[in-house]
């Protein structure tokens, strides 16, 4: 009769460790989610798609009265990019023509109503920008038509140039 209770405390022991390692295994794994699970992740939609800022290089163009006879700078590229977030970085709404962000990863990206962020794509044909501006990014990839140059990466908010 000894043997019969031993073996009973042993397996009922082993049960316990089961029911309790099965008990904790949807804790440990509730544990596992982001930060802040609230922020959807970003969405990459620059494949097809670039964000066209001709409304605000038309609205540059006639605030700054570009004229024929002055002299413009193309900034594309890094350049381009940086000349969006600058435009952007202090505004109030989101979306497209919203605030904008600079990324640790040297991207540059505004978020939409449901707070996913989405990468911004400067124009391929570039940003007409009067000369004097464009000054400030000329160390930048894409200044002029340049290849070489500074890009985004490693350059944080404080670093930016004032407007």
């Amino acid at each position: 009769m000894n043997t019969t209770y031993k073996e009973r405390k042993w397996v009922s022991r082993l049960l316990a460790v089961c029911l309790s390692a099965l008990l904790i295994v949807p804790v440990l794994t509730s544990c596992g989610g982001s930060r802040n699970a609230s922020v959807p992740p970003p969405v990459d939609d620059t494949a097809g798609r670039t964000v066209s800022d001709r409304n605000i290089s038309n609205q540059t163009q006639a605030k700054k009265g570009l004229g024929t006879g002055q002299k413009v700078a193309i900034l594309a590229g890094a350049a381009a990019l940086y000349y969006l977030y600058n435009q952007h970085k202090n505004a109030s709404q989101e979306g497209a023509q919203g605030k904008y962000y600079l990324s640790k990863n040297g991207r540059v990206y505004y978020r939409d109503a449901e707070h996913r962020a989405h990468w911004v794509t400067p124009p391929s044909e570039g940003i007409r920008v009067p000369e004097s501006e464009a000054q400030r990014y000329r160390d930048y990839q894409g200044y002029n038509g340049r290849s070489t140059g500074r890009d985004l990466t490693g350059i944080s908010a404080t670093e930016a140039p004032a407007l």
